[in-house]
């Protein structure tokens, strides 16, 4: 490696790279050190000096003048030192200045494959923990590569960071160029390189974006107690203000919307639900479910499931689209819901049978079906449309088919 090479392979680094100076100074310096044990034994006696703005490095091999030589490597005669007019003494050191050519072309070449080597190491630590000190930060970045399993997105430096498609939201479509915000999920180290990955379906995304949009939350007036989700679909947002003159609710949604307008377009029209917060089991599911009235909730319900009864009208609006509602009604107090029918006083006296009691003539698996929609006697499952069961309960229409042909046949007889 010529002087040139060396200033320009500095000049590289010191320009090109995020590492400081007092680490580049150690690198090159155990660079050259691990060099010099290759070629003469040790670097024990070498003085490595280095001047990274002048791309100089200067490396002098120390000896100890003696008037017979046992360990060339650390020694030198007397005779030697002096024989070009130098005045040297037994007892003291000889500095010789170590020319780069007496590495050898191969020595030369291992000193810039290893200085690459652990430059590279070393961005790829600091950038491990510059992203592991942001996880649960939102990052805003560009798309520029995009395929079938995850979108590819740079941050300032040029470092890669990945949205895979699990985290992405259902029917997201991404192009080159877009410029995406997610939260940082998870760093880790892969074939010794950091693998960064951004979500935004995760919980923490909506909170972030609640605490970007709601000022209150930000700086501490309005605390958001728990964050359920179902990607795409709903979300319900329990909140908890410590102030009595701070409405918690109409704070997170603003005056017509203003401040959750924004959060709502963010996640593709996903529908939010606000809620205030309280540790009554029974009065937060009341919340989560409202608009839908309940009558009645078990607590104690079998296998630690809660059974929430509500009149037929006011079923459906209970469960939601798809059962989402419900659904995120039971991971809002961590227990299963199940939706049970409850018949109008004036109905309390007309004949009906639970599903159960069917258990001889239909699957099991099918009337769970028809429970996880509210539909728990016969008549319950009769006064909605063969069209309706089969979408909600996920059903072939075969199969409604015959349910209402056996269940009919209860009543005829």
């Amino acid at each position: 490696m010529e002087k040139t090479e060396l200033k320009d392979a500095f000049a590289e680094f010191k320009n090109l790279k995020n590492i400081d100076r007092p680490t580049m100074m150690g690198v090159l310096e155990d660079v050259f050190r691990t060099q010099l044990a290759k070629t003469y034994g040790s670097s024990d006696n070498f003085d490595i000096i280095i001047n990274i703005d002048k791309g100089d490095c200067e490396i002098y091999r120390n000896r100890e003048v003696v008037e017979t030589v046992e360990n060339p490597e650390t020694q030198i005669s007397l005779a030697e030192v002096n024989a070009g007019g130098d005045d040297y003494e037994i007892g003291e050191t000889y500095a010789e200045k170590v020319e780069m050519k007496s590495f050898g072309r191969r020595g030369i070449l291992n000193i810039r494959q290893n200085l690459q080597g652990r430059i590279m190491d070393i961005e790829k630590a600091n950038l491990y923990n510059k992203y592991i000190a942001k996880i649960g930060e939102i990052f805003t970045g560009e798309i520029y590569q995009k395929n079938s399993r995850e979108v590819l997105i740079l941050d300032e430096d040029g470092n890669e960071l990945r949205l895979p498609k699990a985290e992405q939201i259902p029917g997201e479509h991404f192009k080159k160029n877009d410029t995406v915000r997610a939260i940082i999920k998870n760093v880790e180290m892969k074939n010794t390189t950091p693998y960064i990955t951004l979500s935004r379906t995760s919980n923490e995304f909506l909170e972030k974006l609640f605490e970007q949009e709601v000022p209150e939350i930000y700086d501490g007036l309005i605390t958001i107690k728990k964050v359920v989700r179902i990607p795409g679909e709903r979300a319900k947002v329990a909140v908890e203000s410590y102030d009595e003159r701070i409405d918690p609710i109409g704070a997170c949604i603003g005056v017509k919307g203003a401040r959750i307008i924004g959060i709502v377009r963010e996640l593709r029209n996903e529908n939010i639900d606000v809620l205030q917060w309280t540790n009554n089991t029974q009065l937060l599911i009341q919340r989560a479910l409202s608009p839908a009235k309940i009558s009645s909730i078990d607590l104690n319900g079998e296998d630690g499931k809660i059974k929430v009864y509500m009149l037929p009208d006011e079923v459906k609006k209970g469960i939601g689209k798809g059962g989402c509602n419900i659904k995120l009604a039971g991971m809002l107090v961590d227990r299963e819901i199940e939706v049970w029918r409850e018949l109008p006083k004036q109905d309390e006296e007309e004949e009906d049978v639970l599903l159960t009691e069917f258990e001889n003539e239909i699957d099991p698996w099918i009337i769970e079906k028809l429970r996880s929609i509210g539909c728990d006697t016969a008549k319950s499952v009769l006064a909605l449309s063969p069209e309706d069961i089969a979408k909600r309960a996920d059903l072939e229409d075969e199969t409604v088919a015959e349910v209402i042909r056996i269940l009919q046949s209860e009543f005829e007889e």
